[in-house]
């Protein structure tokens, strides 16, 4: 192999720097589950001075790992929300940041309506413009007392540029 396929090499195969993210003050770790979970609360990985946040599939779930709004779509809704929210604040960004979700109900034609109305107040509470793209998809979800869980993805710049957001 000659110099520069070598280096080429190297280059495509560095390791991109990425950390589990979390916020105790909303959520538990998934590891604290009654069966250990395989997963992060979020992944952050930065490229050259921007940063991605991927937020796993987050739902109505407290700082000690209990489903709680049992049966209440809107609350298990907003807390879902609000623990989003804490993930986020713990890198430092909120949803003006979010450029995706994916969100999954449970039961997509009872509770759609009640879905858009709730994330349409909260994204006008939050001054949203543009909104982020998204996904809304029927699942059956990972415990049985939960109706939603969303996923999603930050982006923000992390380099001297960052103050020049649009």
């Amino acid at each position: 192999m000659n110099a520069i396929a070598e280096v080429l090499k190297t280059i495509a195969h560095a390791p991109v720097k990425k950390c589990a993210i979390t916020n105790h003050g909303v959520l538990n770790e998934a590891y604290a589950y009654a069966k250990p979970s395989s997963f992060s609360r979020g992944m952050r990985i930065d490229l050259n001075g921007v940063t991605i946040l991927l937020i796993s599939g987050t739902a109505s779930i407290d700082e000690n790992g209990v489903s709680v709004h049992i049966g209440d779509f809107r609350a298990q809704m907003r807390r879902t929300l609000s623990n989003i929210t804490g993930l986020l604040a713990a890198e430092g960004c909120t949803w003006h940041d979010i450029v995706r979700t994916t969100c999954y109900l449970r039961d997509i034609e009872r509770d759609y309506e009640a879905f858009n109305e709730e994330r349409t107040a909260f994204y006008k509470e939050q001054g949203l413009d543009p909104l982020p793209a998204s996904t809304g998809i029927q699942a059956i979800l990972c415990r049985p007392e939960l109706l939603i869980e969303i996923e999603a993805i930050a982006m923000f710049r992390t380099d001297k540029d960052a103050g020049n957001k649009e």
